[in-house]
């Protein structure tokens, strides 16, 4: 069992990580550097982790988890599906708005990693993308979304959105409230692009009441 030094420096590694990537870059960032930002000697990280690589993996794993934890907290609070999407969206960019750096890894650096890594990161989003579907579901058995949406789409769609609308804030320099988007990002998401709100299909290129 870990003691409480141990998770310490466990926690100090990873976060001293996620700033020397965000700075320089996943393929940049040597472990030593790493090491000196966390205040340990370079052989303590790897007493922690096997390399550079499961230190990505581990904190990626860490952010997400934290997400997921309070994200679950929070839905628990909300009762309708459009109430536990805005939930949802809302603590998500707090999250990472929050997180400059921690965005900056997750939404630039971690695209340019190899294959290998990108294996663990579906595995590590799956709690995450299991609430949307959840969401999507209630909101089908709710009556509020169509029965015939494609589950998996929707899924897509609106992680998509959140995706996006992280990158283009972290990108510039985080130079606006990310929080604040979340209203409009739900409305989106929830009402579509259609001017009637009652409108629940298309055809052809003209919404439909």
């Amino acid at each position: 069992m870990a003691t409480r030094r141990d998770e310490a420096k466990y926690e100090a590694i990873l976060d001293a990580a996620v700033k020397v990537m965000a700075e320089s870059g996943y393929h940049h960032s040597q472990i030593s550097r790493i090491a000196k930002a966390a205040g340990v000697a370079d052989g303590t990280v790897y007493l922690y982790f096997k390399n550079k690589e499961d230190v990505l993996v581990s904190l990626l794993r860490r952010a997400i988890g934290q997400i997921v934890e309070r994200s679950q907290s929070a839905l628990a609070h909300a009762k309708t599906a459009p109430d536990k999407l805005r939930a949802l969206v809302s603590l998500y960019f707090q999250e990472l708005g929050s997180h400059p750096d921690l965005a900056m890894v997750t939404q630039v650096h971690l695209r340019q990693v190899d294959t290998n890594i990108r294996r663990h990161i579906g595995d590590i989003l799956k709690p995450f993308y299991n609430m949307l579907d959840e969401i999507v579901q209630q909101g089908i058995e709710e009556g509020v979304f169509r029965e015939t949406v494609n589950r998996r789409i929707a899924r897509r769609m609106i992680f998509g959105t959140m995706d996006e609308t992280v990158t283009a804030w972290v990108l510039p320099g985080g130079k606006y409230d990310l929080h604040a988007l979340a209203d409009d990002v739900v409305d989106v998401l929830l009402h579509g692009l259609c001017k009637n709100e009652a409108s629940r299909s298309i055809e052809g290129e003209e919404c439909v009441p």
